[in-house]
């Protein structure tokens, strides 16, 4: 499996479906996201973004790994942030987002079991990111002061 690429790709542009049931191969699904953000220098994926129209997610985050299937954040902070961000689905493209600093997160984990979690910083930042591809939006949608260079580090 591949990153898919480009701001004009239709998969990368679209809603995508309720993970309904979790199986063997959503699972085995998880452990190829996990990889593919690894061998990428990522610090979150969304399933689209490998041609995969479901509503997973997963991060890593200080050495700390998760995953959200059918996410829906159910309350942000009034507080933002503005922080650059990038996306392994649109290389070397980098622009500033504002997002909420917090957010509370509900979901379901790998075992099938309802999560909810309250996130700050980074990791909200992430979330939001990553949950904004399973609704078709990229952050260039958001962003402000966009630029094209060369980089090396870590990429949602």
């Amino acid at each position: 499996m591949e990153i898919l690429t480009g701001e004009k790709n239709p998969i990368l542009r679209q809603k995508s479906e309720p993970m309904e049931h979790l199986t063997k191969e959503s699972r085995d699904l998880i452990i190829q996201m996990k990889k593919i953000m690894e061998d990428n220098n990522g610090i979150g994926l969304a399933a689209p973004q490998i041609n995969v129209s479901l509503r997973i997610i997963v991060c890593e985050l200080d050495n700390k790994f998760y995953t959200f299937i059918n996410p829906e954040i159910i309350k942000f902070s009034k507080k933002t942030s503005v922080l650059e961000e990038g996306c392994l689905s649109l290389p070397n493209i980098y622009g500033e987002v504002a997002r909420p600093e917090k957010i509370i997160l509900k979901a379901t984990n790998p075992e099938g079991k309802k999560i909810k979690l309250k996130a700050f910083g980074l990791l909200a930042r992430v979330i939001q990111h990553e949950i904004d591809h399973l609704d078709g939006i990229l952050f260039i949608d958001k962003a402000k002061n966009i630029k094209k260079e060369l980089r090396k580090g870590a990429a949602l």
